[in-house]
């Protein structure tokens, strides 16, 4: 199989004067090889409607829009619009939006996605794939290139350095799985980190609310017991410590258990012994 770099991508990048943004993080996809590995593990098929974040110059666009029924293409950086549009031009099943995708009103997009693929900047790469978890309930498969720390993160186990509420409230909805590592000579320019290709297929809903508010409060304070992290939340009631304690010790937990020993499963029970009220408290406001 050639490795040669994908000539549409370098001829686009020299024909329209773009330079890689650093502050946005683009480091853009280059060789076709990779393109069919993205598409067999979000196993496409012709009535899948596909959001695609991170359009950049408009390669996986390409590769995924002959595919599928239709492809929602989310781009930030407006001087890949020409790019982006020559790319999906001729295909009257794509539309682009021009928009930041963590501000974006995912569950407006029509028709309803209900398969996600990305090729996502580190700075908002769990952001967005926990964002599309909320507020797509129909979508059940996501293949993203993340940096490989990101993948490392979403698919911890406990009490491993990596988990955290990015982890938890991942694995609360989905199997996580990193699929493989990614060299950086697929990307142009290359990144000095190492790349992965991660997929999440979904397993249940996304949590709610207070549940995604008590996962964050607990590990605000990771060096903290889990009870004394939520009792420095803004807003936590007065009782919150004394109250997690006891509901630790009805789990089976030691009381000065630390977030990190707890299992994504377990911050369900958890919430449901803490109670609404309490959990209202530990909210942002």
């Amino acid at each position: 199989m050639s490795h040669e770099p994908r000539q549409a991508s370098l001829r686009r990048l020299r024909r329209y004067g773009i330079r890689p943004n650093r502050e946005l993080g683009q480091n853009f996809l280059i060789d076709d090889n990779i393109l069919g590995v993205i598409g067999r593990a979000a196993q496409l098929a012709p009535d899948d409607v596909v959001l695609e974040v991170g359009g950049g110059l408009g390669v996986l666009s390409e590769y995924l829009a002959p595919r599928v029924l239709h492809l929602h293409v989310v781009e930030m950086d407006r001087s890949l619009e020409e790019p982006l549009r020559e790319a999906l031009q001729p295909f009257a099943n794509a539309t682009l939006h021009l928009a930041d995708a963590v501000k974006l009103d995912l569950a407006a997009l029509e028709p309803a996605p209900r398969k996600v693929v990305a090729n996502l900047p580190y700075g908002v790469a769990a952001t967005v794939l926990l964002k599309s978890v909320a507020e797509l309930p129909d979508a059940e498969i996501w293949v993203a290139m993340v940096q490989r720390e990101v993948a490392d993160r979403l698919g911890a186990v406990p009490g491993s350095k990596s988990y955290g509420a990015t982890s938890v409230l991942a694995q609360l909805s989905c199997e996580v799985r990193l699929l493989r590592r990614v060299p950086p000579t697929v990307f142009h320019p290359q990144p000095n980190v190492e790349s992965a290709l991660l997929v999440m297929r979904r397993m249940a809903p996304a949590p709610p609310p207070e549940v995604n508010a008590l996962v964050h409060a607990a590990f605000a304070h990771r060096r903290k017991a889990l009870a004394g992290s939520l009792a420095l939340a803004p807003g936590a009631p007065a009782d919150v410590r004394d109250a997690t304690r006891t509901a630790l010790e009805r789990m089976g937990r030691p009381a000065d258990s630390r977030a990190e020993r707890l299992a994504p499963q377990d911050w369900k029970v958890l919430a449901g012994l803490l109670g609404p009220e309490r959990l209202a408290g530990l909210r942002p406001r």
